[in-house]
């Protein structure tokens, strides 16, 4: 009976209910929340399940992220996370959107190059914003913690996390990663209140001219050139832009259709499930319940209000020196969440028109945020001198 007695008891100790804390059962209170958002209002489903899933499995079962070493095998998530680390899944990210990704908008009209800077003001806003906060006692960022935290502002989860990793801000990762992606998941939340407060019912139901066809040659030209001129005066970028443009001329060149298909569909959704669980893992409660946290997620809210204001103060700008030729409302597509940014575009457009087409329009600032936002992140790793 003794023995019976004491299996019991152990068994009983070993489950979940006598190791957590009471952050543990607030992390699983939010991964909850995260699901309930995805599956129910489908806010971007195939980023917040793996994340809100990672972030339920960690705080139940916190060594699933145990690192090895010292003998220890170490947990399945932490290989995971060892990818996001060496920057690999959020490169490989990058190429499975150039695959996806018509970059003919872009090219049709060089002047989205401009709404896609305007965009990244918000990175910049970030930066400065982290830095002040560092004044106060109780918040410590220093100027990589900084720089790893302002790429929010664009909304680019991938370079979020390429980032921090080569600033060697990997504590703050977490917080950072799932920031970026919760905000690019509330894009069509959190962006047209923003825009409308900015712009007239006529300047957001102007219609813009058709985009002139754009050539074979110049789809096949676009990628190599940007590469080149990019990678050549940043070539930090080069993980991120030249991916991304070799997506893209898998998908222009026409001649590798199986590697354009598999770098779009079967590997994307691959990375998406390794990159969202390792990101959600990293929110165990102890990692994530500190004022730095909640810092990093308001600065990030505010980065992110600061670059779709910018990107459509600039479009009206635009507007004002075309003679009423742009609809300033596409400037908010150049944040770097693609395509969500461009069709939140389209969609405010088309509350005022129903007939208003705004979304290849808005294709253009949003493909030229992406590489915006990757330049940012070269930007910084060159100013702290990492190769």
């Amino acid at each position: 009976m003794t023995y019976v007695l004491t299996t019991l008891d152990n068994l009983l100790h070993q489950t979940a209910f006598f190791n957590l804390t009471w952050g543990n059962y607030v992390m699983i209170a939010v991964a909850c929340v995260f699901l309930y958002l995805a599956i129910r209002h489908e806010f971007e489903p195939l980023l917040l399940v793996p994340i809100a899933f990672g972030m339920l499995l960690v705080n139940i079962y916190p060594d699933i992220m145990a690192p090895f070493g010292d003998g220890k095998t170490g947990g399945l998530l932490y290989y995971f996370y060892i990818l996001d680390e060496w920057a690999i899944l959020p490169s490989l990210i990058f190429m499975g959107v150039g695959a996806m990704t018509d970059f003919g908008p872009l090219i049709a009209n060089p002047k989205s190059f401009l709404l896609g800077a305007a965009a990244q003001f918000g990175i910049y806003a970030a930066y400065f914003g982290a830095m002040l906060l560092n004044q106060l006692p109780f918040i410590e960022f220093n100027d990589k913690a900084a720089a790893a935290i302002s790429i929010i502002g664009g909304a680019d989860g991938p370079t979020s996390i390429f980032l921090a990793g080569k600033l060697g801000q990997t504590a703050l990762l977490g917080p950072i990663a799932v920031a970026a992606y919760s905000y690019m998941s509330l894009v069509p939340i959190i962006q047209p209140p923003i825009m409308k407060a900015l712009t007239t019912k006529k300047e957001r139901a102007i219609k813009m001219e058709q985009l002139r066809p754009v050539s074979k040659l110049e789809k096949i030209l676009f990628p190599i050139i940007i590469t080149i001129v990019v990678c050549m005066i940043l070539p930090t970028t080069a993980p991120l832009v030249g991916l991304l443009m070799l997506g893209n001329l898998f998908r222009e060149s026409g001649v590798v259709k199986q590697l354009q298909e598999t770098a779009s569909n079967a590997l994307m959704y691959i990375v998406v499930i390794l990159l969202g669980t390792s990101v959600g893992a990293t929110t165990s409660a102890e990692a994530f319940l500190k004022l730095e946290t909640i810092a990093i997620v308001i600065l990030g809210l505010v980065a992110f209000a600061f670059g779709t204001a910018a990107g459509v103060i600039f479009g009206k700008l635009m507007n004002w020196v075309t003679g009423g030729k742009v609809n300033p409302l596409i400037g908010s597509a150049g944040v770097s969440a693609v395509p969500m940014a461009a069709r939140v575009s389209q969609k405010v457009g088309a509350e005022e028109d129903p007939t208003n087409f705004l979304l290849m329009h808005a294709m253009g600032p949003n493909v030229a945020g992406v590489i915006g936002t990757a330049v940012a992140a070269g930007t910084f790793m060159a100013i702290f001198g990492i190769v």
